[in-house]
């Protein structure tokens, strides 16, 4: 299970690198036709498109760095303990961070919810907004999940080297 989540978050990354390259080509053609030898103006709603396009992107990017133990790590306090110990602290700091992650995802999911029940668009574009939130709640859920199956992974890992 935890080698499919891997690849699900290595997946889920690119897209999400899709997604702002995307978002950096669509803000340098606005940029370049609003020359007044160009077009004049930019794309229209470019803000809200990069607004909408950034958010989901970070939160794209989120589940292959726990997937990769690639977040911070403070270990100046825990450097000089036994290795196991250590390796537990990371394993409940892991679950701390999933369950931190499953809350944002319920209110981001309550959030385009609300999004949706009301109709709020953006202002040019008149794109519906709980999209982009509803997304972005369904990859804090990857991330929670990454983090409570990359703990246990860890733990046990741990465990059998220790046997």
């Amino acid at each position: 299970m935890w080698n499919s989540l891997q690849r699900l978050s290595e997946h889920v990354a690119l897209a999400g690198g899709v997604l702002m390259i995307t978002v950096a080509g669509m803000v340098t053609a606005s940029v370049a036709i609003r020359s007044p030898l160009v077009v004049g103006r930019g794309v229209p709603g470019d803000f809200e498109l990069v607004q909408m396009g950034t958010a989901v992107a970070a939160f794209a990017f989120l589940a292959v760095c726990q997937a990769r133990r690639g977040n911070i790590f403070v270990d100046t306090f825990t450097g000089w303990l036994p290795r196991r110990l250590q390796s537990t602290l990371d394993a409940l700091w892991d679950v701390v961070y999933a369950l931190f992650m499953a809350m944002i995802a319920w209110r981001l999911l309550v959030g385009a919810a609300g999004e949706f029940s009301t109709g709020t668009t953006t202002m040019v574009l008149g794109l519906p907004t709980g999209y982009a939130i509803a997304i972005c709640g369904v990859l804090a859920v990857l991330v929670s999940i990454v983090a409570f199956v990359g703990a246990i992974a860890h733990f046990n890992a741990e465990q059998r080297s220790q046997s």
